[in-house]
């Protein structure tokens, strides 16, 4: 071997040592929802108002259902369910987002860009489950109301809960770690104010195909599936509404469900849109402000829906303010 094929060898070895590390010390760079420091400037007083509201608005549901004896029943524990996925979940992409627009750095590593993708997809799907539990519940109350306290036992809800987190956690460390066995040698810009799934993966210079093809199973399973059994639902609940024969039932009964409604056809429908298709169709820049409809809206949004239109847990407001549990008076 002549000292030319040497070297040829040695600059091998090491450009394959070098795509080997790279991933390890990679830095990503986020475009943002914005190019413009202007509109940065104006919409990071914005995002701060949204993540305050939607912090407060969850924990204040969290603390008036745990502390009113009456509303520790099967559809309120799933809601405080509801309200710590949509507390973790803003906490996730929010933060990141006010760094950018506020200091304009949209620098994120390897890892940190892991970790987001990784706490995303599992709070994604946690909510999804977690949502068609609610259908579930709403399911048995109106439909079997003789049998609810037996088919909403308090083991079962325990579990039901239980196991959507560990279940997302499960789904999200799959696609997490195929992640991390990809190459990202061709640019290091994601078109995306954060480190979302589809973005990321079009920046792989390896191959993605195994990537999507659990994505496309996840999709189905999580979205498609849970997305069927909220439709059967709710046609079940529908048909016993509609088999009600006074007037006061029937607006009883959709009550109970209406907020639920409310919130399921809103996030489905955006999660749907932005993960349920081809990666050819993607528009990573139309995308960007449909990720803020179940990223950002949802957990600002399901407080106010909840409570408004849920009698029991204005009351139950009421009677925590009026017992002066949330301003105690100092006593003089």
């Amino acid at each position: 071997m002549n000292e030319l094929t040497k070297y040829y060898l040695s600059i091998s070895v090491f450009s394959i040592k070098h795509i080997e590390i790279r991933n390890q010390s990679a830095v990503f760079m986020l475009s943002g929802l914005t190019s413009s420091p202007e509109l940065q400037t104006l919409l990071f007083p914005f995002f701060i108002f949204i993540y305050a509201m939607a912090l407060a608005g969850n924990s204040l549901l969290i603390f008036t259902i745990c502390t009113c004896r009456k509303l520790h029943t099967p559809m309120y524990f799933l809601l405080i369910n509801l309200s710590l996925v949509n507390v973790f979940s803003i906490s996730v992409t929010t933060p990141k987002l006010l760094q950018t627009l506020w200091t304009h750095r949209k620098t994120i590593s390897f890892y940190g860009c892991i970790a987001q993708v990784y706490l995303f997809i599992w709070l994604l799907v946690t909510e999804l489950l977690i949502l068609t539990c609610m259908a579930f519940d709403r399911y048995a109350a109106i439909c079997q109301p003789l049998r609810y306290t037996n088919i909403m036992r308090k083991e079962l809800c325990v579990s039901i809960a239980t196991g959507v987190w560990v279940i997302g956690m499960i789904n999200s460390a799959v696609h997490a770690g195929l992640v991390l066995q990809l190459s990202f040698c061709n640019s290091n810009i994601i078109n995306h104010f954060f480190c979302d799934f589809p973005p990321l993966l079009k920046l792989s210079c390896s191959d993605t195909s195994l990537n999507e093809t659990m994505a496309f199973v996840a999709d189905v399973v999580f979205g498609i599936g849970s997305c069927g059994l909220t439709l059967t639902s709710y046609c079940f609940i529908l048909r016993a509404i509609f088999r009600i024969h006074s007037t006061e039932g029937k607006k009883k009964a959709f009550s109970t469900c209406s907020s639920h409604l409310i919130v399921v056809s809103f996030y489905f429908s955006a999660v749907i849109y932005t993960y349920i298709r081809p990666t050819s169709v993607y528009s990573l820049d139309k995308d960007k402000v449909i990720s803020l409809l179940y990223s950002v809206v949802p957990p600002v949004v399901n407080p106010v829906i909840y409570s408004l239109r849920n009698k029991e847990v204005k009351d139950s407001l009421k009677a925590i303010i009026g017992r002066g549990r949330l301003f105690p008076r100092t006593q003089d």
